[in-house]
């Protein structure tokens, strides 16, 4: 991990701005004399720069983003713990921790800081820009503000603008957290209740009914107490707890709610139209927090976009998860080898017609079909 240190205020779409900005960033691989092979990676909500460490399956020595042939690229999001600007650093004006005042960050400002990285290292153009869930989120809004920066983009469970459904399980998950009178005490318990509460209930939206009743089903039909799936979602809650911290998670998830790309661009429809990328969208049919007529709404208004979906038990969390099957669809369009004519459109219309996860599409040329 490197760190950019920007020593002048950085301006906040809120009106607010930051007097100092630091940047965690990890790159892998050489950048090309051509500079043609760069790939940018966004994460999502609680994870880091170290892309290698939370999607192995993609990243890495013989996967799909060789650091032999890319130079992949990914920076800890703005209010993150791992290392960029956060609620727990020091504000230079009272060389105290900013705390509860640190300022309300948006997507835009995320992707704001995306590009004081990207002109730092001296990268004019980049072959794929990818991410999932709120790293998708932050691929969208940098595609429509940069729109010739990008030769391909890859959007996992994502959208166009995060829905109300959405925004009430943040809040409910904040409303946890808040409710826990440690938060704003010292020490490394403080708030620790309320972000394990908080990952529970996420993890409600992450996986789905599926999921738990293969993965968490008693095998003792008499059992009346401590039941497995009581024990996950606890162990959950502890794991999150041991790595992340409650601020940055506050920090994050209001900073998702505020993603709109339509926001001061008339609507979203006329934004996604600004997208000049080719754009490889992908939903998962068993996803309850970013359903496929999500990604449909993108596929639809994004000129130059494909929709693909994926069977996955996971749900939400299968864009972490399915790498196989990611692999399978993006190493064809970050290649250059997929079909990049006649790409398909699909309805919400058509999804109720056919039943949700059940979304017929017709086979694409040279294509397989699900």
């Amino acid at each position: 991990m490197e760190l950019l240190n920007i020593n002048t205020p950085f301006a906040l779409e809120s009106g607010e701005s930051l007097p100092r900005l630091k940047i965690a960033y990890t790159t892998y691989g050489h950048l090309s004399p051509k500079q043609d092979n760069v790939v940018w990676i966004c994460h999502a909500l609680t994870a880091n720069s170290e892309a290698e460490e939370w999607w192995p399956g993609l990243v890495g020595k013989g996967k799909l983003f060789d650091p032999g042939q890319y130079y992949i690229v990914c920076a800890n999001i703005l209010g993150s713990c791992y290392g960029s600007t956060n609620a727990r650093s020091i504000n230079p004006v009272t060389g105290q921790p900013y705390g509860r005042d640190f300022p309300i960050l948006t997507i835009r400002d995320m992707v704001l800081a995306h590009q004081l990285l990207q002109a730092h290292l001296g990268i004019e153009r980049i072959r794929l820009a990818i991410g999932g869930s709120m790293g998708g989120q932050q691929v969208l809004e940098w595609a429509v503000a940069d729109p010739g920066l990008f030769e391909n983009i890859c959007i996992l469970a994502s959208n166009a603008r995060h829905s109300p459904w959405g925004i009430a399980f943040n809040e409910a998950q904040r409303m946890a957290i808040g409710a826990d009178p440690t938060l704003y005490d010292d020490g490394e318990e403080a708030g620790r209740r309320g972000l394990e509460a908080a990952r529970a209930i996420a993890m409600l939206s992450y996986r789905n009914y599926r999921t738990y009743q293969q993965s968490q089903m008693e095998e003792d039909p008499d059992k009346l107490d401590d039941f497995r799936a009581s024990s996950y979602q606890r162990y959950q809650g502890y794991k999150l707890h041991q790595r992340f911290d409650v601020l940055s998670y506050l920090t994050l998830s209001k900073a998702m709610d505020s993603h709109n790309l339509g926001r001061g661009r008339g609507n979203q429809e006329a934004a996604l139209k600004e997208i000049q990328a080719n754009a490889l969208i992908i939903g998962i049919q068993s996803d309850v927090l970013f359903p496929v007529e999500e990604q449909a709404f993108l596929s639809n208004h994004i000129p130059r976009a494909r929709l693909e979906l994926i069977d996955s038990i996971y749900g939400h969390d299968g864009f972490l998860i399915e790498s196989e099957e990611i692999g399978r669809l993006v190493r064809p369009f970050v290649e250059g080898k997929a079909h990049l004519n006649g790409y398909a459109k699909y309805t919400l219309r058509q999804r109720k017609k056919n039943g949700f996860g059940q979304l017929v599409k017709p086979p694409l040329p040279g294509t397989e079909r699900f």
